[in-house]
């Protein structure tokens, strides 16, 4: 057997671990430079999703539905307000607040329902694997609003 020297030793021990440092730095990169590769072959889709909402074709009779609600609780309100005090007002408000918001709430449902088939086929159709809302990107992404807004249109 070879009789090594404490310095010899020493420098067997440092070489083996320069030789294991760089063999995990090498294996990291060749990790990190995969992810790199697999984000950017994945395609990012964005969407201005008020004005999709904003072009859908039920809107506009939704509006008129939500006014003539809004309408009568406001009418409702009004005579049933009449001889209460303060608190009981500010308590039948909140209750009225509370209706309509649910109302708006039941009437969005559907259509939101579409802009989210909408979109799915859209980014689908394109290879899309994520859609952003278009205010939350800096930079980037493929803008798929209009394609969006004429997938609605065709129903």
């Amino acid at each position: 057997m070879i009789k090594l020297e404490k310095k010899q030793v020493k420098i067997v021990s440092i070489l083996i671990a320069v030789i294991f440092i760089g063999s995990v730095v090498a294996l990291a990169l060749t990790q990190t430079g995969n992810i790199a590769s697999a984000a950017s072959s994945s395609s990012v889709g964005v969407i201005d999703y008020q004005q999709v909402i904003a072009a859908h074709p039920d809107v506009q009779g939704l509006q008129g539905q939500l006014e003539t609600t809004i309408n009568e609780i406001r009418k409702e309100f009004e005579e049933k307000s009449a001889g209460m005090n303060d608190q009981e007002k500010a308590d039948y408000y909140r209750q009225s607040q509370e209706r309509i918001a649910n109302k708006q709430s039941e009437l969005i449902a559907p259509i939101e329902q579409a802009v989210q088939t909408a979109i799915k086929k859209v980014a689908d159709k394109k290879g899309i694997s994520v859609v952003i809302e278009k205010m939350a990107v800096i930079y980037g992404g493929q803008d798929i609003t209009q394609d969006v807004i004429a997938e609605l249109g065709k129903k």
